[in-house]
């Protein structure tokens, strides 16, 4: 059995472990895993560092969401969130012609956080849940760390 390339990185919000498949990244999550690192995940690792400090705001890294069209969807939506700003669920949801929790339960089935940036979608009153590590709190880090967190201090 091949291994899966992994490539674990030390992140602000906690070990980070980024997974490739077929030339792209299709998988980040919190935690540790065994690192059998290509070049294109020594790519990713050195675009999150330069996110964490401040130096990246767009990702330039080939993805694949690998997930029913409904997801690539509301991954694609969100991917179009510019550094710093947000969006509502709702303001998602339109744009998708889909309910405002599909557009949460889309974000919560995101395979690639932080690279995909779910954090910048919130509720309509209030953050809206995070299904990272840390939940809601690593949320708010994220949006801190962007300039996006003026609605929260």
């Amino acid at each position: 059995m091949t291994a899966v390339p992994r490539l674990c990185i030390d992140t602000p919000t906690g070990p980070f472990a980024l997974t490739e498949a077929e030339g792209a990244i299709c998988r980040a999550r919190w935690g540790r895993a065994e690192d059998d690192p290509t070049p294109l995940l020594k790519e990713a690792a050195r675009q999150l560092a330069a996110y964490f400090d401040k130096r990246l705001t767009v990702f330039d890294l080939p993805m694949r969401v690998d997930a029913s069209p409904f997801q690539q969807a509301v991954c694609s939506a969100i991917s179009a969130i510019p550094w710093g700003e947000t969006r509502t669920y709702g303001d998602l949801a339109r744009d998708l012609g889909v309910t405002a929790q599909a557009v949460g339960q889309g974000c919560g089935g995101n395979p690639i956080p932080i690279l995909i940036p779910c954090h910048r979608v919130l509720g309509a009153s209030g953050l809206g849940g995070f299904s990272g590590a840390g939940g809601v709190e690593t949320k708010v880090a994220l949006l801190r760390h962007e300039g996006a967190a003026g609605l929260l201090i």
